[in-house]
């Protein structure tokens, strides 16, 4: 693990930057709170990377030792060329938490983040303390969903995405402006959104081979590993929170429902005003949340 220069404007004082080498890749994190606290792993979505956690980190580093990692593809991690099914994904999350010197950690998942989070509850239920989803479908409601017109119409983007090359071409074109309205019709007013914000979303999807490898994951979720690895036959058993904004555009709310099959110990908190990206619009309320339910 190594330390590297902090970059201004990002990080908060006692936030600090290091690689991790973690199942054949290096990530990139940002880590917060004391070393020898206990650990919560911050896993991002689309197209986003850790700095959508910043009111985490700040709000649970108090506590715990705060872990926001750049996912395998994303900003400043490795881009291997293979590597972006669910399953591998999921041992990601497994391994890091060792390289990071632990048995087991908390782990926090929004959009792409959450599933990957759902599987390593299912696939590795060891090193999962605590589970803490953001909008975000468990495999067994989203499959019981699929056929579902509304949601099918609500997930048309992920057919978009698998057109090599085209998808990349139309999301790059004229600076990003798909990743531009996409973030800019969510907080028309700006009330949590700032062009800066934006821009360093921009910045990190930009990156060489980050926007083709952050697609790789649509391409790669029809995958057999994948399927395999989201398979809701295993019972999540450690405590899981789901907090969901009911405003989701891409994600009806009614993938919250009929979990309770599935997973153990489970408590679900909906949010009326807030949509997807729940975590940055209504970010005091999720961090009381979290902390209530991290203990």
């Amino acid at each position: 693990m190594t330390s590297s220069p902090t970059r201004g404007g990002l990080l908060e004082a006692g936030w600090t930057e290091r690689f991790v080498g973690a199942n054949g890749v290096r990530l990139h994190t940002v880590q917060a709170g004391p070393e020898d606290a206990p650990l919560v792993l911050l896993l991002h979505g689309f197209p986003e990377f850790w700095y959508s956690w910043r009111y985490q980190l700040a709000a649970l580093s108090g506590r715990y030792h705060v872990v926001a990692p750049d996912l395998r593809g994303y900003n400043r991690s490795d881009k291997p060329a293979r590597g972006y099914d669910l399953a591998t994904l999921a041992d990601d999350v497994r391994e890091l938490i060792f390289a990071l010197g632990r048995r087991d950690a908390a782990v926090v998942g929004h959009d792409w983040g959450g599933i990957i989070a759902w599987a390593a509850a299912i696939r590795a239920p060891d090193v999962v303390r605590r589970l803490a989803i953001l909008n975000a479908p468990h495999p067994a409601t989203l499959r019981r969903e699929v056929s579902n017109l509304r949601q099918l119409r609500r997930s048309s983007y992920i057919g978009f995405f698998q057109l090599r090359g085209i998808a990349e071409r139309a999301i790059a074109r004229d600076g990003y402006a798909m990743i531009w309205r996409t973030f800019r019709a969510a907080d028309r007013a700006r009330a949590w959104l700032s062009d800066d914000d934006i821009r360093r979303y921009v910045e990190a999807i930009a990156r060489p081979g980050a926007l083709s490898a952050a697609l790789a994951y649509y391409r790669q979720l029809l995958r057999p590993s994948s399927v395999l690895a989201l398979s809701p036959a295993r019972v999540i058993t450690a405590p899981t929170l789901l907090l969901w904004g009911e405003r989701d555009p891409y994600l009806g709310v009614e993938l919250t429902d009929g979990l309770d099959r599935w997973v153990r110990e489970l408590c679900v908190v909906r949010f009326a005003e807030a949509g997807h990206w729940l975590n940055q619009q209504e970010p005091e309320r999720v961090n009381r949340e979290l902390l209530a339910f991290l203990g």
